[in-house]
């Protein structure tokens, strides 16, 4: 199996089919050092810059995340790298990049499922973009998890003062305690620990 194999065939165990070539030329012709990593609780995904001592783009995502969430994280790190391309230092979601993550969903919109297009279609309209659109989309995604359980919350809908297990840490009870954009500054509950998790992680109410 050659290099170019080999990195298809990975990139094949986390995308939608569809999406593979996409990615891969993508990746090879910005020269990314891409990252699947191990679930992240305080975030799905990540791009740096380069800068004198890091001197390449580098992107991860979380690696167990379904297919078109893979895709969905994906295009939103790809958008900070068209953002660092065009603008270099912006803000890391203002107008700018709103509007390469826009046109990336645009352009890759036929990647996700049939049913998540008018969403899509709803969430892209115009800049700014949709907050809560966006955590729509994200709770429909879900759905393509392996394990989806349609009784799952995401800890985006509960409230401040809530307890909670995540589904990917069930022995585990946490308390919500403050809203900070897309994730949630949560304690658990035996160590006292305080830890940040994205509010599009999927929960069980205690």
């Amino acid at each position: 199996m050659t290099t170019e194999e080999k990195y298809r065939h990975i990139l094949s165990n986390h995308l939608p089919a569809a999406a593979v070539d996409w990615v891969y030329n993508y990746l090879n012709f910005h020269k990314v050092h891409f990252h699947i990593t191990r679930e992240r609780m305080s975030k799905l995904g990540d791009y740096r810059w380069p800068r004198p001592d890091h001197t390449f783009h580098e992107i991860s995502v979380n690696g167990d995340l379904n297919p078109y969430f893979f895709l969905w994280v994906f295009l939103h790190e790809a958008a900070h790298l068209e953002t660092h391309l065009k603008y270099k230092e912006v803000q890391p979601h203002g107008h700018e990049w709103q509007e390469e993550y826009r046109q990336l969903l645009i352009s890759y919109a036929t990647f996700f499922p049939p049913e998540i297009h008018p969403l899509l279609k709803k969430y892209t309209r115009r800049i700014p973009l949709s907050h809560p659109v966006g955590k729509e989309i994200e709770t429909a995604l879900h759905r393509y998890d392996p394990d989806y359980n349609p009784d799952l919350l995401t800890l985006d809908q509960l409230s401040v003062g809530n307890r909670f297990r995540l589904m990917r840490k069930p022995e585990l009870i946490f308390e919500s305690l403050e809203k900070r954009r897309t994730r949630w500054l949560c304690k658990e509950i035996t160590s006292g620990r305080q830890y940040l998790v994205h509010g599009s992680a999927e929960i069980m109410k205690c």
